[in-house]
């Protein structure tokens, strides 16, 4: 069952993820559409970590649920699983987004709201002047996202990873605080 809401958007809703979600995120790792878009290896349920550390990075799970769900103790019929959102790296330097949806729910809005929700999150509980995230450059949705919430191009790793059969570049990007929605 997923954890306490951690934050609401007018449709979904980022959740603590809990040991009990990894099925669900060991499921949809190894699904193809999603594993070499994020250049992901596959894992069994025991590389999946949950951390309770502090310096673990935040993650969340992307939700939908009704008005009446419960905000800390969720029923799992109440709830649809999504995607996932990762803060990393946010204790000791300059934050680093992650994020994915389902292949059934791509381009419905879900991913902007989920990782705007997560921009928000990071900016009000992390003293930090900037967000960092990153893209295949080949993956145009992931960099569409970034670039409509206001991510900069900062820099690109030319042949830095092997993904499905060839080197890929990776595209960094980077949302400054004041830049996000007018400095709020």
């Amino acid at each position: 069952m997923p954890g306490a809401r951690t934050a609401s958007g007018e449709r979904v809703t980022l959740r603590t993820a809990e040991r009990e979600d990894i099925p669900f995120l060991q499921r949809a790792g190894a699904n193809p559409e999603l594993r070499y878009s994020l250049g992901n290896p596959l894992r069994n349920r025991e590389q999946y970590e949950i951390s309770d550390d502090r310096n673990a990075p935040d993650q969340f799970l992307v939700c939908l649920e009704s008005d009446e769900t419960d905000a800390v103790e969720p029923d799992d019929d109440d709830i649809r699983r999504l995607g996932q959102v990762t803060v990393a790296d946010a204790h000791f330097k300059r934050p680093e987004l992650g994020y994915w949806l389902i292949p059934e729910v791509h381009g419905e809005g879900y991913g902007r709201e989920s990782v705007s929700l997560a921009i928000d999150y990071t900016f009000r509980t992390y003293d930090t002047p900037a967000i960092g995230a990153a893209a295949f450059d080949y993956n145009d949705a992931s960099r569409g996202l970034l670039e409509s919430l206001g991510f900069v191009e900062e820099g690109r790793q030319r042949k830095c990873i092997y993904v499905n059969g060839a080197y890929r570049d990776t595209i960094r990007y980077g949302l400054l605080r004041e830049e996000w929605r007018g400095g709020e």
